[in-house]
């Protein structure tokens, strides 16, 4: 599939501006070079290490389902290859700024590389474990997790805005799709659907 089949079956199914960016993000610097001719295909690809880049259309829902404002901080949870924070990084804009945590070292180099040959510069990855979030850069205005943990880490909760959003794959062998909305009184759940994500591996997700 080329880039603009994929970009042809995404109209309609999100917004237009998550496909306008997803356009702008070269998704061919975000694979193994040897899988390169594959990037565009609507399916998960190996990165090594045992994960994996997401679908596109998966990265157009949760983009979607975040609504991601310019201007605005996010914490990506799982950086994979980068493509995802870069497609946030997008949808921020310059005078967003996207936090990105990868615990595998590799891979997070990985993304590093691939976000500096896109000339995305409004993303930071870490080392770390994800379902601990960064503290550090709190609180956030909205948490993208592409990973599936068995209950929502309390600590991402402690790190979104009141007013924030962050969506997160929850379950193991069955696993759906929630959009977590904090407000002055407590937090609200969205559901959206079933999903297939790598584990979430951390002190509040799962052990390997």
């Amino acid at each position: 599939m080329t880039k603009e089949e994929m970009i042809e079956r995404l109209r309609g199914s999100a917004s237009d501006r998550v496909v306008d960016a997803m356009e702008r993000v070269p998704r061919e610097l975000f694979v193994p070079r040897r899988i390169g001719h594959t990037a565009y295909e609507d399916r998960p690809l190996p990165i090594g290490k045992g994960q994996t880049i997401s679908a596109p259309h998966m990265v157009a829902i949760m983009c979607d389902v975040l609504d991601i404002g310019e201007g605005m901080k996010v914490l990506d949870v799982g950086t994979g290859s980068g493509y995802h924070a870069a497609v946030i990084a997008d949808l921020v804009g310059p005078k967003g700024h996207v936090y990105s945590i990868e615990r595998i070292a590799e891979i997070a180099l990985f993304a590093r590389e691939n976000l500096r040959a896109a000339g995305v510069k409004n993303v930071t990855v870490l080392e770390g474990d994800g379902s601990r979030g960064l503290p550090e850069y709190a609180p956030y205005d909205r948490i993208n997790v592409a990973a599936t943990a068995p209950k929502i880490p309390e600590p991402l909760k402690e790190q979104l805005k009141v007013g924030g959003k962050l969506v997160i794959p929850l379950g193991s062998c069955f696993q759906e799709l929630v959009l977590v909305e904090r407000t002055q009184e407590g937090f609200e759940l969205e559901h959206h659907g079933g999903v297939v994500f790598v584990p979430l591996v951390g002190e509040y997700g799962f052990t390997i």
